[in-house]
C-alpha cells in the first residue's frame, strides 16, 4: 500500500467484505498487509486512515498481489488522540509481560533494578537472576546479552530504567529461542513512534550512601525509504557492598567483616539504519556498544578466635582494582517478504568482539592478639584480560498457510573464541616478582550449529504451538600452563509444546512443556585463581559440563485476571557456586561444580484486580517444594524443603488532571535451599510517585527502593566438616528523581530485531 507520492502507508485500516458482511480486517505495516478469505469470488476492499481519502475498490479474488494507492485528504481535521493504557501485567500463550513504563517504582533507576521488579523475578546475593526459581538467560530486544553475574549487573546498571518499556518472562521458552537457559527474561527498550525527526530526553539522580547520575537520549528519523534510529545513555554509579562471614575450622573460628566501594562510569549506545530496497525487501545495519571504566576499593578485618573463643590474631586486608571493558555487536540484516507478506525470509550476519582488562592489588597484614605485627606479608598484583570474538549467521523462514497454520524454520551457526590471560606477581615496595606457577593462560572455543521448526495455529477454541530444535555443540578448552585439554561434542534435541484452550470469555486453560540446556558462562570455566586474602581465593572450573532441564506447567485463568498454575521442573547435572573449606590449612575457596539433581514442584497464584476506580492491585503468591540431591565432596545429601514467595504491587490515581499517581510494592521470600546452601528469609518494600509536567510533554518521578534497608542475604552451610555463615548485602536503598521529556509526532516505530550472535554474547564475561 502506497500513497500518491509512492511512499509506504502505515497503520491504515483495511477491511474486506462480501455481500455487506466483513470477511477480514487488517492494519498496514509499512505498506504491507494480509487478508484472509474463503471461496473465490468478487469482494469489496476498503482502506481508511486519518489524513487520507477513504479508498473503496472491487476486486476478484484470489490474486497474488493487490496494490492499493491512497490519496491525501484535502480537508484538515482537528487532531484526535486515542490512548489505551496497557495493564502492568499481561499474560500470553508463552510469556508474561511486565510493562515497566507503567511502573513508578521501576523508573528513575537502572535496567538492573527494573528486572528485579518483574513478576516472579529474583536476584540473588551473587547477582544470579532467577524467574519462578529457574535460572535465567537475559535478552535485550530479542538479543541475548553475553554477560553474567557481576558483569551483567554492571552492564544493566549502566542503562537507565526509563529506556525500558517492557520485560517479558518466558518460563518455558518456545523453539525459536536458543535452547540455552531454563527460562528467558527479555528486556524490551523503548522505541520512538514518531514521524520525521523526534527524540526523548531523560535525566535522573540517585542518592544512596553516595550520589549517582544518569542521562539518556533516544531518537528516530523516518522519511521515504530511510529510517535512522538510536540511543545513548550515560550512568555513573557509586555504591557499597558488605560481605561478612563466620567460618568454623574446628580448632579456630574466623570472623570477617568486609566492605567494598564501587565506582563506575558506563556509556551505552545503539545506532541503526534501515533502507527499503523495494516494496518487499529491507536492508538494515545495526551497531550496539557499551564502554565502562570503574574501580573498587575494599577493606576487611578478619578476627581469628581459638575454639575457646579467645582472640588469637587479626588479619587486615586492603584491595584495589581498576577495570576497563568494551563490547560491540555489528549486525547486517536482510528481510524479504513473499506471497503478499504471507511468508518471509530473514538473514542475519554478526561479528561481536569483547575486551575486558583488570588490574588488581591486594595487601594483607597479620597482627597477633597483643598487637605485634608478624612477618607474614601478603602483597600481590594480578593483572588479567579477556578477549572474546563471536562470528555467527542465521536464517529464519516464516509462512502463513491458508488453513490458519503458521510455520517457522531456521538455522544458525556460531563460532566463539575466548582468550583469558591471568598473571600473578608478588609485590614488595616497587619490586614485582612473577610467580609463574600461579599464572593462567586459558583458551576456550565453542562451535554450535542449530536447526529448528515450529508450528502454531488455532483449532476452534484451542490454540497450539509446538516446536523442535536440534543443536550440535563442539567445545575445546585448553589450559596452556599445565597443558590440560578438555574436549566435548554432543548433539541434543529440544522439544517444546504449548496449548491454550478457551472455554469461554471467563475460563481459559493452559499447558506447556520445554526441554532446555544450561551452558556455563565463560568466566565459570576460567581456571585462574583470584585471591582476596592469603587464605581465600576464587577459581573457575574448566571441566564444568552443561545441565539439562525438563519443565512442565498447567494453568487455569479466570476472567483474564486470575491465574493458578501448577508446575514441576527437574535439572540434571546442575552446576552451581560452591564454597570449600580446608580445616587443616584454615583456608577456603569458591568455585563451581556439577552436582546431581535439583527439582521443584509448586503452585503459583497471580491476580490483577481493581477494588475501586483509583486503586489497582497485582498479587503473586507461590508455594513450592525444593529437592536437592547429590554426591558432594566425600559424602552425599538429599534435602527437601517447602518455601514461599509473594509480592504485592498497589498503584493509586491521586489526581487525574495532573497525572499524579503513587505506587507501593512489597516482596517476601521465605527460607530456601540451593545445593548445600540454606538461605534465610528476605523481604523489602519500595514506593514511588509520578506526575505530568511541561503540559504533559514530560514526566517527573520520585522513588525509594528498599525503604527499610532489609534486602540482605544470609546463607549458611552445615555439611560434614564444613560449618560457615555468610552475610551479603549490596546497597539497595536508594532515593531517585528522574525527568523524562518527549519531542515529536506519532508514527511508526524503528525495527526491533534479533541478530545472529545474540545468544553467545550473553555468556561473555565483561
Amino acid at each position: 500500500m502506497i500513497d500518491a507520492d509512492g511512499h509506504m502507508v502505515d497503520a491504515a485500516t483495511i477491511t474486506l467484505t462480501k455481500d455487506q458482511k466483513i470477511v477480514s480486517t487488517a492494519f498496514s505495516d509499512l505498506g504491507y498487509y494480509t487478508l484472509t478469505f474463503g471461496e473465490a469470488g468478487t469482494y469489496e476492499i476498503t482502506a481508511a486512515l486519518s489524513g487520507y481519502q477513504t479508498l473503496t475498490q472491487i476486486v476478484d479474488l484470489p490474486t497474488e498481489n493487490l496494490a492499493l494507492v491512497m490519496h491525501k485528504s484535502e480537508t484538515t481535521i482537528q487532531e484526535v488522540t486515542i490512548s489505551k493504557k496497557r495493564p502492568l501485567i499481561e499474560r500470553k500463550i508463552d510469556r508474561v509481560s511486565f510493562n515497566v513504563e507503567n511502573s513508578i517504582i521501576s523508573s528513575g533507576g537502572s535496567a538492573w533494578e527494573a528486572v528485579g521488579k518483574a513478576l516472579g523475578v529474583q536476584i540473588t546475593s551473587s547477582n544470579t537472576i532467577t524467574a519462578n526459581r529457574k535460572n535465567v538467560r537475559i535478552y535485550m530486544d530479542g538479543k541475548p546479552l553475553q554477560v553474567s553475574g557481576d558483569d551483567l549487573a554492571t552492564y544493566l546498571q549502566g542503562i537507565p530504567s526509563d529506556q525500558v518499556a517492557q520485560i517479558e518472562i518466558f518460563s518455558n521458552p518456545p523453539a525459536r529461542f536458543e535452547a540455552e537457559g531454563a527460562s528467558i527474561v527479555n528486556i524490551i527498550t523503548k522505541k520512538s513512534k514518531k514521524k520525521g525527526f523526534n527524540l526523548s530526553l531523560n535525566s535522573g539522580i540517585t542518592q544512596g550512601h553516595y550520589t549517582g547520575y544518569s542521562g539518556s537520549i533516544t531518537f528516530n528519523y523516518r522519511k521515504d525509504k530511510w529510517n535512522v534510529y538510536g540511543n545513548y545513555g550515560f550512568t555513573q554509579r557509586h555504591t557499597i557492598q558488605d560481605h561478612n562471614s563466620d567460618i568454623n575450622y574446628g580448632n579456630s573460628i574466623w570472623n570477617a567483616l568486609n566492605r567494598t566501594v564501587y565506582k563506575s562510569d558506563t556509556h551505552s549506545y545503539r545506532f541503526g539504519v534501515d533502507y527499503q530496497l523495494s516494496q518487499n525487501q529491507l536492508l538494515g545495519f545495526l551497531i550496539t556498544g557499551n564502554n565502562r571504566r570503574g574501580d573498587s576499593d575494599g577493606r576487611s578485618r578478619t578476627q581469628i578466635y581459638s575454639s575457646a573463643m579467645k582472640l588469637d590474631s587479626l588479619i587486615t586486608t586492603e584491595s584495589y582494582g581498576s577495570v576497563k571493558g568494551s563490547q560491540y555487536a555489528y549486525n547486517l540484516n536482510y528481510n524479504l517478504k513473499l506471497d503478499s507478506a504471507k511468508s518471509s525470509l530473514n538473514i542475519d550476519l554478526d561479528y561481536s568482539p569483547f575486551r575486558n582488562s583488570n588490574l588488581s592489588f591486594t595487601d594483607s597484614t597479620t597482627l597477633l592478639s597483643d598487637g605485634t605485627q608478624t612477618n607474614n606479608f601478603f602483597q600481590i598484583f594480578t593483572p588479567s584480560s579477556q578477549d572474546i570474538s563471536i562470528l555467527s549467521g542465521k536464517a529464519d523462514y516464516q509462512a502463513k498457510l491458508s488453513d490458519g497454520l503458521e510455520i517457522s524454520s531456521g538455522l544458525k551457526f556460531s563460532a566463539t573464541k575466548s582468550i583469558n590471560i591471568f598473571d600473578y606477581y608478588n609485590r614488595q615496595d616497587a619490586k614485582f616478582t612473577a610467580v609463574d606457577n600461579n599464572n593462567s593462560n586459558f583458551t576456550y572455543k565453542e562451535d554450535v550449529a542449530s536447526l529448528y521448526t515450529s508450528v502454531s495455529g488455532t483449532l476452534g477454541s484451542l490454540k497450539f504451538q509446538g516446536g523442535l530444535r536440534g543443536e550440535y555443540t563442539r567445545t575445546v578448552g585448553h589450559q596452556k600452563n599445565q597443558d590440560i585439554l578438555n574436549k566435548r561434542n554432543y548433539l541434543k534435541l529440544f522439544p517444546t509444546a504449548f496449548l491454550q484452550y478457551k472455554l469461554n470469555d471467563n475460563h481459559e486453560f493452559q499447558l506447556n512443556y520445554a526441554y532446555r540446556i544450561e551452558r556455563p558462562e565463560y568466566n565459570r570455566l576460567n581456571p585462574a585463581k583470584r585471591y582476596s586474602s592469603p587464605y581465600n581465593f576464587y577459581v573457575g572450573n574448566p571441566a564444568l559440563q552443561p545441565a539439562f532441564v525438563n519443565s512442565v506447567e498447567a494453568g487455569y485463568t479466570f476472567k483474564q485476571n486470575y491465574n493458578l498454575t501448577a508446575y514441576f521442573s527437574s535439572t540434571k547435572d546442575v552446576f552451581t557456586n560452591i564454597d570449600v573449606q580446608d580445616n587443616e590449612t584454615n583456608s577456603s575457596y569458591g568455585t563451581h561444580a556439577n552436582l546431581g539433581l535439583s527439582t521443584m514442584a509448586g503452585l503459583r497464584f497471580s491476580a490483577q484486580f481493581k477494588p475501586i476506580s483509583w486503586w489497582d492491585l497485582n498479587l503473586l503468591a507461590d508455594i513450592y517444594q525444593q529437592r536437592e540431591k547429590s554426591d558432594y565432596l566425600s559424602g552425599s545429601y538429599d534435602y527437601h524443603m517447602f518455601s514461599f514467595y509473594s509480592s504485592l504491587t498497589q498503584s493509586f490515581l491521586i489526581d487525574k488532571k495532573s497525572g499524579l499517581k503513587a505506587e507501593i510494592n512489597g516482596t517476601y521470600n521465605s527460607a530456601g535451599i540451593q545445593g548445600v546452601y540454606r538461605a534465610q528469609t528476605n523481604y523489602f518494600i519500595d514506593l514511588g510517585v509520578k506526575m505530568d509536567v511541561m503540559r504533559k510533554a514530560g514526566t517527573l518521578k520520585f522513588a525509594v527502593t528498599d525503604l527499610f534497608n532489609t534486602n540482605s542475604n544470609y546463607v549458611r552451610i552445615n555439611f560434614q566438616d564444613q560449618n560457615s555463615r555468610f552475610f551479603h548485602q549490596r546497597e539497595s536503598r536508594f532515593v531517585s528523581v528522574s525527568l523524562l521529556y518527549h519531542i515529536g509526532k506519532d508514527a511508526a516505530a524503528s525495527r526491533n530485531r534479533t541478530t545472529a550472535s545474540d545468544d553467545e554474547r550473553k555468556r561473555a564475561s565483561y
